[in-house]
């Protein structure tokens, strides 16, 4: 057994509200599982020390690394999320996996030193620009091999020290009906039949080379626009039962009008019809739904992840989190395109998002925020939820509960005050991984992310891509 030792922590007992404790004492194994939280005691001899209040780390439910090479470059003009695509597909379209390694190295030692523990990385990179497969015809190398690009990303989330979920994303057409663009060639395998072969092949490779607890492999479905309804039929009766699935619903009113024109049901009614709503099913956005969505949703007791920052950098829209909350949708948070990489924004986002669309204050309670940046993204990636309780993945952040911004604030309170910036030290499977802002192995991430882009705009990527996602 090992042990840490926290100045304060917010525990939870069963049912019982949280409380913050004093002296908190955990005792973990050897897989980072605590084994035993006793509160009241003194440090013990040679514990790992936290001061400040500890918390349950976030877990990130939706991520596109190479996203977060845009951020800060696509204001320049107006427009919406279907311009801004054209950005990230130039993005996208200068990528090779050892790019790709770096970059993503850069953006999850970001993501980790901000307090995000673990991410589920919603990937379709998967071929060359021409869409032929990487160790197609001889390549060599660690770079050349099959799977390069999600080998690229797995050793990136290795080096940073956070836990990944790559989900292998299915994409086979631009809309219902439409080929593929020029720029989404390297995204697909050609058929729902591909995909799934290629699925497996992955999932056999990453268990021969990467420990399960740091790097998984789940399912992704981009959209219903991009995946059509004999695919969705195909996917539904031959994928594992076992893997976690998710997929961009109804983020877009044209996505909707789209499916009602082609198929006369909106996207999550298509799902429906599919029988691919279930408990192991994450829907991100979630953005534009009826009534009867939002009903079919929670009656399946999917995950939400919802993308707030990203949601408002876009001009998306606010979707009905509360509303699928009380519905009996799990409610969880992504980073989704980088705008923003920071779990207490993302938190407090979602709150002003709820007050903003219905003019009342405190529509989700802080511990409910706590619940949903650590649980709900857990449950989003088909892991054990991180916290101080027995069972729970040791992964915790220390919050300065005495900043220029946390200063007077009530402690159960600081998920509406706290930042990023505030976080003392970040910890993974009871070991410190960040502490101040800092990797502890790795340095600043300014530094990895300046000279990540760098080298992305030096391949191929425009000064100041044009304006706004996918």
């Amino acid at each position: 057994m090992r042990t840490l030792w926290c100045e304060r922590a917010w525990i939870e007992d069963g049912d019982n509200a949280p409380d913050i404790q004093h002296g908190v004492r955990v005792e973990y194994d050897d897989g980072g599982i605590v084994r035993a939280v006793n509160v009241g005691t003194e440090p013990p001899p040679d514990a790992l020390v936290l001061r400040g209040i500890v918390f349950p780390a976030a877990s990130n439910a939706h991520s596109h690394a190479f996203h977060r090479a845009l951020r800060g470059r696509t204001h320049g003009e107006s427009g919406t999320f279907w311009t801004w695509r054209q950005a990230m597909y130039r993005a996208a379209g200068a990528l090779t996996p050892a790019l790709y390694e770096e970059l993503a190295t850069a953006v999850y030692t970001e993501m980790v030193t901000a307090g995000w523990t673990s991410v589920a990385e919603f990937h379709y990179l998967h071929h060359r620009p021409d869409g032929t497969p990487y160790g197609w015809k001889g390549d060599s190398g660690a770079h050349g091999s099959a799977h390069a690009m999600e080998r690229a990303l797995a050793r990136a989330a290795v080096t940073a020290g956070i836990r990944l979920i790559l989900l292998d994303t299915c994409y086979l057409s631009s809309g219902f009906g439409a080929p593929l663009q020029l720029e989404q060639i390297r995204f697909s395998d050609g058929s729902s039949a591909a995909w799934l072969t290629r699925l497996d092949a992955l999932r056999s490779a990453f268990a021969d080379e990467f420990d399960a607890a740091q790097v998984s492999v789940g399912a992704a479905l981009h959209s219903v626009r991009a995946v059509d309804e004999a695919a969705l039929a195909e996917i539904a009766r031959q994928l594992p039962v076992d893997l976690p699935l998710h997929i961009h619903l109804s983020e877009q009113p044209a996505e909707n009008s789209d499916c009602l024109a082609a198929t006369g049901l909106t996207p999550t009614g298509l799902l429906a019809r599919h029988g691919l709503l279930s408990s192991r099913l994450t829907v991100v956005h979630a953005t534009h739904l009826t009534s009867a969505d939002i009903r079919l949703l929670g009656d399946a007791h999917v995950t939400v992840a919802m993308c707030p920052t990203t949601e408002a950098d876009l001009a998306d829209g606010i979707g009905p989190a509360r509303a699928l909350h009380d519905a009996g949708a799990q409610v969880a948070l992504g980073t989704d395109q980088h705008a923003v990489i920071d779990p207490w924004l993302e938190m407090r986002a979602l709150e002003h998002g709820e007050r903003l669309a219905g003019g009342r204050r405190g529509r989700f309670a802080p511990a409910e925020l706590i619940r949903i940046a650590a649980a709900g993204g857990a449950r989003a990636q088909g892991r054990t939820g991180p916290g101080l309780a027995v069972g729970r993945l040791c992964d915790l952040v220390a919050l300065d509960p005495r900043s220029t911004r946390t200063a007077g604030s009530r402690p159960d309170q600081l998920p509406l005050t706290a930042t990023a910036q505030d976080i003392t030290a970040v910890v993974v499977g009871g070991v410190a991984v960040a502490r101040d802002g800092r990797h502890i192995r790795l340095g600043n991430p300014a530094d990895l992310l300046a000279t990540a882009i760098d080298k992305l705009e030096a391949a191929g990527e425009p000064e100041g891509a044009a304006a706004s996602k996918d």
